[in-house]
């Protein structure tokens, strides 16, 4: 294990009770996998649709661990120098003046000076070699090119980054590492298999009220069983972007800073733009009707 708090978890079951006492609620699928990449020293690939919670996992793990989150968000164009050290230019050339105005004339001694770690910006891959203890979550890796996802798996596999001025840093302790996904696109299946593999769900029912009620516990269990009951109705429409439990609990806080008791059509109508992000998907559900949104009882096939 990385950290004594990690140490006290003897088992999926109760990983998930130290990340519930944090407010994350996991089901069991999702403890195991956690538990199993924390003790077998192996990244957890997290895939699913926006919004199910891979992201905040990887934070609240970090609070669990009592370690620095250090993230690396992925983008089209990101490259190995952005995540993983730079050069301070400006601090180099300043270094540079001061020594010539001193008259410093040891070509040689300047060059080494230059090169010096003191001159060395570590990105978050760097950064999370160096921090011990350290989570670092490596967040929509499918939105990197193929190039960059090829060289992340070249670092996870040895945990050792080369620096051609100084030399090769080798992580004294490798960081906890959490990699998502939001399938915008396939990730090679090098990467996957360097990693333990879980996908997330959305949440049943029940477990979408109890997250709701231990994020906002402004809001009413009445409250939460409405809006829960309205998200999951909206995922089992054809949306461009179903919401996910991010947009859920938004859609709550609204709600609640509104001082609604309940969430009747009106009230849905003026605050739709919470959870939904998309002119289409508002048009599509208000066409529909938004009683039939919020008519009946709670979904079938609650858990």
């Amino acid at each position: 294990m990385w950290d004594t708090t990690a140490a006290e978890a003897g088992s999926p079951a109760q990983l998930a009770d130290l990340l519930d006492r944090q407010g994350y609620l996991c089901d069991e699928g999702l403890a195991t996998a956690c538990f199993l990449a924390l003790r077998m020293r192996r990244p957890l690939f997290l895939e699913g649709e926006a919004g199910v919670g891979k992201t905040e996992l990887a934070k609240t793990l970090a609070k669990v661990l009592d370690a620095p989150l250090i993230r690396l968000q992925c983008y089209e164009g990101l490259d190995a120098a952005q995540a993983l050290y730079d050069w301070d230019f400006p601090r180099q050339l300043l270094h540079l003046r001061a020594a010539e105005a001193a008259g410093v004339t040891d070509v040689a001694r300047l060059e080494g000076e230059l090169y010096d770690r003191r001159f060395l910006v570590a990105r978050p891959l760097l950064r999370a070699l160096e921090t011990v203890p350290s989570v670092l979550l490596v967040d929509e890796i499918d939105r990197a090119d193929d190039e960059f996802e090829a060289f992340l798996l070249e670092v996870l596999s040895d945990f050792t980054i080369s620096v051609p001025e100084l030399g090769t840093i080798r992580a004294e302790r490798p960081p906890v590492v959490v990699v998502t996904s939001n399938r915008t696109r396939e990730v090679h299946d090098a990467l996957k298999r360097r990693c333990l593999y879980h996908w997330l769900e959305h949440p049943s029912y029940d477990r979408e009220v109890a997250i709701i009620r231990r994020r906002l516990p402004g809001a009413s269990e009445r409250l939460a069983g409405q809006v829960a009951r309205a998200a999951q109705r909206l995922r089992a429409e054809d949306l461009l972007k179903p919401p996910g439990v991010a947009e859920t609990l938004d859609w709550t806080e609204a709600l609640v800073a509104l001082g609604a008791r309940d969430l009747d059509p009106d009230t849905a109508a003026v605050t739709l733009g919470t959870v939904l992000k998309y002119r289409e998907d508002q048009e599509r559900v208000r066409a529909r009707g938004l009683a039939a949104l919020l008519d009946g009882g709670a979904p079938s096939g609650r858990t």
